[in-house]
């Protein structure tokens, strides 16, 4: 990754209050948080962090995070969370209940480590506890407020979270502070997953709206003793409570909601483990029965992309280019694999500034007059300002060289990136990382890659645009060079996004490479792979462009 031109964040968090969203997409605990660091609140005291996103490695890969002086960078991307239409897979939902202390997250991160899926995320109802008026710290502080009641936890909240991490959508997640009791400032960015494994004490008491988002239902049945010195050990030497108090607490309040709340809610769960952690047995049938439901939904599409749609007339939503003698013959320069690579970029430059310019055709005009130098009037157009307001999102790293195009034809653009990856091992795009500005769905959104091959990553980041509340219609691909086959499988899936491109290609070789194609266009632009044959397989890189 030492090559791609993009400067992400500290860690996997952003600042809610920054103009634009970043998100690095891949391993994320509770060790990476940036502000404050993970564990302490603004005032230095620790706060604790449960919510986390974990993407799980094999033995046999490296560390998935490559940590430098200046910034870690998350190295396991997420997989397509949609099918090869483009509708949306939802998150298989693991709902884990049981008492407090009962082993629930033990029980969610043996889950976590067994289970055969690169994305899961660990969503723990801590972080939903309401924010505490004064007299409430008052009354917690002399450790008389009830933690264990249903009124205590922000049940709207929690469930608005949820229905967006089953949907695949980016939620904020507070944290909160259990020596404040209140939340801090600043949040976690989580962004969907294939799997979601939700722990509470009350996870099973919304019947009517966080049970039917649940898939599986778990409940870990531990003996009370055992919970109430697991409890004693973690009040007294992780918040630094009293003995006295912790015992008054769990006679007062948490051993009386236990029964009347959390035993009863039993009742809705499908399997029961007891003993919690240790029971590997109960562990083992719900990794197999979790990982045969996703087998079940099935994520790999690339190969399905690459024959399908193919033949037929061409899209409505599909605009090319004129083929004048001046567009014929800037591909000619590109398309020629002895081109010298400082001619590659010049000619190349030309040709996408040509591209934006016929795509901004496509927007909202108005008529207007305006009064000469002679002091006549001209009856021409402008660009409606009021309709619209232009946002250019490059997909990484090819994408990226149409920034400067859009930039010197749109003035003041704000941009965005999304960075998309080939797994070398499954041949299926992931998304690494995204940068997009806020309100972004208050824009037409100019979506730019250099080429489109099968169409995988320009639907993946189309997917990531309708996530993020941009309208179908507003969204505009632009592309050099695209495969037939590409074209259709976009329009196919989403028929309002307006397709712009100079040039398709109709065939499309056994390892996705477009005929004759470009090369890898990222490859000869950034002068990265200097082996280029025009309609054959480079050196697969790990920013293979899709």
């Amino acid at each position: 990754m030492a090559d791609v031109p993009v400067n992400p964040p500290s860690s996997a968090e952003s600042d809610s209050s920054a103009d634009d969203c970043d998100v690095i997409v891949g391993t994320q605990d509770s060790a990476s948080a940036a502000k404050p660091p993970a564990g302490r609140s603004p005032g230095g005291r620790r706060t604790r962090v449960r919510t986390a996103s974990t993407s799980k490695a094999s033995p046999d890969t490296v560390d998935p995070v490559m940590r430098t002086t200046h910034r870690t960078i998350y190295t396991a991307g997420r997989p397509p969370w949609y099918d090869s239409l483009g509708q949306l897979k939802e998150a298989f939902v693991i709902g884990i209940c049981g008492g407090s202390a009962s082993g629930k997250t033990t029980v969610a991160r043996k889950i976590i480590e067994e289970l055969d899926v690169p994305w899961v995320v660990h969503l723990s109802m801590d972080s939903f506890y309401k924010n505490f008026t004064d007299a409430d710290r008052e009354v917690a502080a002399r450790n008389e407020f009830n933690f264990d009641h249903p009124d205590a936890f922000d049940f709207e909240l929690l469930t608005d979270t949820l229905k967006k991490l089953k949907m695949g959508k980016q939620v904020d997640v507070p944290i909160y502070n259990f020596n404040t009791h209140s939340r801090e400032t600043y949040k976690k960015q989580l962004y969907g997953a294939n799997v979601v494994i939700f722990e509470g004490i009350l996870a099973f008491q919304n019947y009517a709206d966080l049970l039917p988002l649940m898939d599986l239902k778990v409940f870990v049945d531990t003996d009370s003793d055992i919970r109430l010195a697991r409890r004693l050990r973690r009040d007294i030497s992780e918040r630094g409570r009293e003995l006295e108090g912790v015992l008054k607490q769990y006679n007062k309040f948490v051993k009386p909601a236990f029964e009347h709340y959390i035993a009863p809610s039993m009742a809705h769960a499908d399997i029961i483990v007891p003993r919690g952690g240790e029971n590997e047995i109960a562990l083992n049938l719900i990794v197999r029965h979790v990982n045969t439901q996703l087998q079940q939904r099935g994520f790999k599409h690339r190969s399905k992309l690459a024959c399908s749609h193919n033949g037929g007339s061409p899209p409505t939503s599909l605009h090319i280019l004129e083929n004048t003698p001046q567009v014929r013959g800037l591909h000619t320069f590109i398309r020629d694999k002895d081109l010298p690579r400082d001619q590659f970029i010049f000619y190349s430059e030309r040709l996408m500034r040509l591209l934006i310019e016929y795509a901004l055709s496509y927007l909202p005009f108005k008529d207007v007059v305006v009064d000469t130098p002679q002091g006549k009037p001209y009856e021409g157009r402008m660009m409606d300002t009021k309709k619209v307001s232009i946002c250019g999102v490059s997909i990484l790293r090819a994408g990226e060289t149409m920034e400067p195009a859009i930039s010197s034809v749109v003035k003041n653009v704000r941009l965005g990136k999304i960075l998309i990856q080939t797994n070398l091992d499954t041949g299926e795009p992931e998304l690494y990382y995204l940068r997009l500005p806020r309100n972004i769905k208050d824009y037409h959104v100019l979506l730019m890659d250099a080429t489109v091959a099968t169409g995988a990553a320009a639907m993946m980041a189309i997917r990531i645009l309708l996530d993020h509340d941009v309208s179908e219609d507003q969204i505009m691909l632009l592309s050099l060079l695209m495969a037939e086959s590409g074209v259709h499988s976009v329009a196919y899936a989403f028929p309002k996004v307006k397709i712009v491109t100079t040039a398709v290609d109709r065939i499309l070789n056994d390892q996705f490479h477009i005929v004759p194609g470009i090369g890898n266009f990222g490859d000869r632009f950034f002068g990265t792979d200097t082996d280029i044959i025009v309609g054959t397989a480079p050196t697969p890189s790990p920013l293979h462009e899709l």
